[in-house]
């Protein structure tokens, strides 16, 4: 029997995640999460959260973030495709400013782990998407931010030539531009 694993670990934090999936006739069976599995692989956060999205092709959200009551996430995809990217803007952190992508789906059931930190996005590549994800805070409208998705000195390539974007994410800032007190400050002992 196999069992859950961390399949890649990237800009010292974000963790690509492949649960166990009993396949059989009648379909599938997986945990989401058990917080005691989770937590033998070094995953300690507390969620406290959880939220689904439902998109359709080419919505992109993101990049997202909270600079107070900063959210570690686990993140997955119900049904349909997305490409998910995480952006590390932890001020003072080795990686700062570099991202990293993943393709998430229904079919391959995978799970991505993000750290307090990180900025994060998604952009759907299939038809539609229910996208879920578990928090390790609430959600602080007060401290919400993020970071221009189309971001030049990022170049980061959503997988479509025609993102439709929400108009409060296509007035958000490059990550230059945005003050370091607006930015959560790196702290080596992630994973809270």
């Amino acid at each position: 029997m196999s069992e859950l694993k961390i399949i890649a670990e990237d800009l010292n934090g974000v963790k690509l995640i492949e649960p166990v999936v009993f396949n059989d006739k009648r379909g599938f069976f997986m945990e989401s999460y058990n917080k005691k599995k989770y937590e033998a692989l070094g995953l300690n956060s507390d969620f406290v959260q959880d939220n689904i999205s439902y998109s359709k092709k080419n919505v992109l959200r993101g990049l997202h973030y909270q600079y107070q009551d900063s959210q570690a996430k686990l993140v997955y995809v119900l049904q349909g495709e997305i490409l998910d990217v995480a952006l590390d803007i932890r001020v003072g952190s080795p990686t700062f400013g570099k991202y990293k992508t993943y393709t998430l789906s229904s079919q391959n059931k995978r799970q991505v782990y993000i750290p307090r930190g990180f900025a994060h996005g998604f952009c759907v590549l299939s038809e539609e998407v229910l996208f879920c994800y578990k928090c390790d805070d609430f959600y602080n409208p007060k401290s919400e931010n993020g970071v221009l998705w189309s971001d030049p000195d990022l170049k980061i390539d959503w997988k479509t030539s025609a993102p439709i974007v929400s108009d409060r994410d296509k007035e958000l800032k490059c990550l230059k531009e945005i003050s370091k007190i607006e930015l959560p400050k790196y702290e080596d002992s992630s994973n809270r």
